[in-house]
């Protein structure tokens, strides 16, 4: 190749590097979205007051707060940074490199539960949807009847999200065997494309676009007020303040107090003004832990870590639930193409059977350090930071090289269950808000989802059996159930002791393998720490709204749902209100 022709080429390639590397910029100015500022530039004398303070920029969190700046002015805090421009968020490609990050810039915590299941909690604008495999399935009807919820509003609160941030995927190689496979073994009949929850195998909505982009629930506060809304990022909310004053009824929530990326504390008000309202939309985990740091829990959780009780409520951090998942790894002949959830298997049994496959990343991708977890296998290894020795490490690395290379060039059938019926509980470690709380989910601890795992790992088995698998396999074939058995117990990672009977017994393998798939839920529940309406039992001026508040998960994966919950509680409290000063 002669010097101008290299310089072409090279200049080619610059030119597409910074192409890629824009991306999440480009998206970012095209969306218009209101000003992101950091928490260290408000102002530390607050001269101003707001009708909604928002505590959590997530699922739930984005769409409630775009609904109500679209009447009110609200205030929206963030611990995370933004989505835009991390190459790491935005690409499908480089979906396993944000769970793997330790960094403290990384868009997701890690957390290990007491059960020995290593889990993530976002840490970012966009929440989970910015951390996730992007699968987007709405709840069966029957569980918006349950939760008592306007159908006509849900059903109109969900196309509001889908035409915004989802699409239709292109289906993956994979995808397709998965989903002709599911069928022959009798998970009927074939839906579609479709976003609802019918019993069946169907190919559901997905948060990626087709150049394999993120849309996350970032981009819905394209959809409110830039004039009523405020963002800040790296806003990590310590404590509720409240008026707790002789003569009222019960306490009320004023304002909120909040450290900055610098250390730096701060306080926001709410206006003085009936409906004006704290709302908390920090997740599963956040959400329970901010209202236990405030003083709302059980006395004797509050009494350990000398927290003034504000209000005694026991079933705060109760009721946390996890649903569990299990996965078969599969050798292919040839490397497959990457691919996140895009088909489902949806049982009459309770189970829900689902894959991915292939590895892949971006020459440009953010490089972070990974500490000693594993990501090519599809999920993540690590040590409690107290016990990583340069013996673990040693051993972590010699075991990661004992796996099989073709673990490199295939891909998992994943079941996991409805509910779950197995329920633990969430207690503070300390004050710091930025700790992780210590969770118990007990996985497996009520019988009925045990047998549900087993009837999802035989699933497979018959969905592996079938001619759209055994001919990927490199002896056309397949593989005997107890080979891709044992290959998976090394495969799914995680904290628990393994057993010489995981490959005989599928409930000791179901105990044994047991990972997550990030849809736990509880700690707030409707009826014990909320109302109906989402309002703090006991206390005025704050509600949760987000997946701490339910019992169980929706449909197959919670995301859809979530978003829904946030747009929908936001119109629902803009009506509230508005008959509020119709009736002053």
């Amino acid at each position: 190749m002669d010097l101008i022709s290299t310089r072409v080429v090279f200049k080619a390639l610059v030119l597409l590097c910074f192409i890629r590397s824009s991306q999440g910029r480009d998206h970012f100015t095209k969306l218009n979205l209101p000003p992101f500022l950091k928490a260290s530039r408000f102002p530390t004398f607050q001269h101003e007051a707001y009708d909604y303070i928002i505590v959590g920029g997530g699922t739930a969190g984005c769409p409630l707060a775009a609904t109500l700046s679209q009447k009110y002015k609200v205030l929206l805090l963030e611990r995370g940074g933004s989505p835009y421009g991390n190459r790491n968020i935005t690409l499908l490609e480089n979906f396993h490199i944000c769970l793997a990050d330790v960094s403290q810039e990384s868009p997701a915590q890690g957390f290990i539960s007491t059960d020995g299941v290593i889990n993530a909690r976002a840490k970012v604008l966009g929440g989970g949807t910015c951390i996730n495999a992007g699968f987007y399935s709405r709840a069966k009807p029957s569980f918006v009847q349950q939760a008592g919820w306007d159908a006509d509003l849900v059903n109109q609160s969900y196309p509001w999200v889908e035409e915004r941030i989802v699409h239709w995927p292109k289906v993956a190689p994979w995808q397709a065997a998965l989903r002709d496979g599911l069928l022959e073994a009798g998970v009927s009949p074939y839906n579609g494309y479709t976003y609802d929850h019918l019993y069946g195998t169907k190919v559901g909505g997905t948060i990626f676009d087709e150049t394999g982009y993120r849309h996350t629930a970032a981009d819905l506060l394209a959809a409110g007020n830039p004039n009523n809304l405020r963002v800040l990022l790296y806003a990590s909310v310590n404590k509720i303040v409240f008026n707790t004053k002789q003569g009222h009824r019960k306490p009320r929530a004023i304002g909120i107090q909040f450290k900055d990326e610098k250390c730096r504390h701060h306080q926001a008000f709410l206006r003085e003004e009936r409906g004006s309202e704290i709302i908390v939309s920090a997740g599963a985990i956040g959400s329970p832990q901010l209202l236990m740091l405030s003083g709302i829990g059980p006395r004797n959780e509050l009494k350990k870590h000398n927290i003034s009780v504000t209000l005694r409520n026991e079933h705060v951090g109760k009721g946390m639930s996890d649903n569990p998942m299990n996965s078969i790894f599969v050798p292919m002949k040839n490397p497959t193409k990457q691919s996140l959830i895009e088909t489902v298997g949806i049982t009459d049994a309770g189970v829900f059977i689902e894959a991915s496959s292939g590895f892949s990343q971006t020459d440009d991708s953010i490089h972070c350090h990974h500490g000693i977890m594993s990501a090519e296998i599809g999920q993540l290894s690590t040590i409690p930071p107290k016990k990583r020795s340069f013996d673990a490490i040693q051993k972590y690395v010699d075991n990661k090289y004992s796996l099989p290379k073709e673990v490199f060039d295939g891909g998992f059938i994943l079941e996991k269950i409805d509910g779950p019926l197995s329920t633990g509980n969430l207690v503070l470690v300390d004050t710091d808000v930025d700790s992780n709380p210590s969770v118990t989910f007990n996985y497996f601890q009520h019988p009925k989802d045990l047998s549900r795992c087993v009837y999802g790992i035989k699933t497979i088995e018959k969905i592996l059996k079938t001619n759209h698998f055994t001919n990927l396999t490199a002896s056309g074939a397949g593989y005997p159930m107890e080979t891709l058995l044992n290959m998976s117990v090394s495969a799914n990672i995680n904290l628990i002791p393994k057993h010489t009977n995981d490959t005989t017994s599928l409930k000791q393998f179901c105990k044994d393998t047991v990972t997550t798939i990030w849809h736990y839920h509880g700690g707030c529940h409707v009826g014990k720490v909320v109302d109906q309406q989402y309002r703090v039992i006991g206390i005025s001026g704050l509600r949760v709204v987000d997946g701490s508040t339910l019992f169980r998960s929706p449909g197959t994966n919670p995301q859809a749902t979530v978003l829904m919950m946030g747009r929908y509680m936001g119109v629902k409290i803009l009506r509230e209100r508005l008959g509020q000063a119709a009736g002053a």
